[in-house]
């Protein structure tokens, strides 16, 4: 061999036919001795070559020899006999040497793995996306881990983590939206299974039921509680903590403040119960008040996200989050 001389230099390709998982492994210099090798390894009848050469990964014919030369080794290639064409159902990961063993066709049918960078893409291009996005896109995001989601949106890990941070926040304000919406669709139907069982007509007034408001009255007047002072309970009210077995469910917010400012005293001699029983509904009338005004604010909170919602530079609006 003279000196200086060259052998072609090989590179290694993994070949099969279209629609079949088998494939092959071969060495070629040039792209014609690759169409060639694939037709004697894969038995391709001679009346339909010439073959085709694609990418197994998006079906990009190969037909130039420098091009063939650029691709990396263990490229997987399809040969399409003539007549063929390639398809989606072909691809099997051409290029799954830039990532070990992982497959390309995940990536293609778009599964659950990768729909994240989907939502990923949507918050680079508008942040406010957030608000638009359902619960189970939120919780997706915020199972990402911290690393991968900063990689695709091409920030440091703290503000990503930031990002995730607000997710929840969101979702968790959701969760308790859905919790307000519920306690008051309960509270009206027990207002209207009220309404069913005793009519709003009128009814007479019996002795007992008179000197019963009186009581309240006078329970009022005596009320040491300062502002619920003198503020009698409606008989509605009082039928309602009898005969209820939670009666806090079935009381208005107004009413619930009542009982709760109540003298303890007078509304258990009104009752006719004990001292301990009464003071035990008052706790529970006063932490049912307290859960619906922390609904309340969690509504009014959420509304005031949604509504300053605002379209801002990425990194603006993170600022503006850390200053919450």
């Amino acid at each position: 061999m003279a000196a200086g001389s060259r052998l072609p230099q090989l590179k290694q390709c993994l070949i099969r036919q279209n629609g079949q998982q088998e494939q092959h492994g071969v060495a070629a210099s040039c792209l014609r001795e690759l169409r060639s090798k694939a037709c004697d390894l894969l038995a391709i009848d001679k009346a339909s070559e010439p073959i085709t050469l694609v990418l197994a990964e998006d079906g990009t014919i190969v037909d130039d020899e420098d091009y063939f030369l650029c691709l990396p080794p263990n490229t997987k290639f399809v040969a399409l006999a003539k007549g063929e064409k390639w398809s989606t159902s072909s691809i099997d990961g051409g290029t799954a040497w830039l990532k070990g063993d992982i497959t390309d066709t995940d990536r293609v049918d778009g599964g659950g793995g990768e729909k994240w960078r989907q939502l990923a893409r949507q918050l680079k291009d508008d942040l406010s996306t957030i608000i638009l996005m359902s619960e189970e896109d939120l919780q997706v995001l915020i199972d990402v881990p911290c690393s991968d989601l900063a990689q695709e949106l091409s920030e440091n890990q703290p503000k990503i983590q930031t990002l995730q941070n607000t997710l929840q926040q969101v979702l968790d304000r959701r969760e308790e939206e859905r919790q307000s919406r519920q306690l008051l669709e309960l509270y009206l139907q027990a207002l209207k299974n009220e309404d069913h069982i005793v009519p709003k007509t009128e009814e007479p007034r019996s002795e007992e039921t008179a000197m019963e408001e009186t009581d309240v009255v006078d329970a009022g007047s005596s009320s040491s509680r300062g502002p619920g002072n003198g503020v009698p309970l409606s008989s509605h009210v009082l039928t309602t903590l009898k005969e209820k077995s939670a009666p806090e469910l079935g009381l208005a917010s107004q009413d619930l403040e009542l009982v709760y400012k109540a003298n303890p005293e007078a509304l258990a001699l009104t009752l006719n119960w004990d001292k301990p029983k009464t003071e035990a509904l008052q706790q529970t009338c006063g932490e049912e008040l307290s859960r619906r005004l922390q609904q309340v604010h969690a509504l009014n909170s959420l509304r005031s996200m949604s509504k300053g919602k605002k379209k801002l530079p990425w990194g603006e609006w993170l600022s503006s989050k850390r200053k919450k």
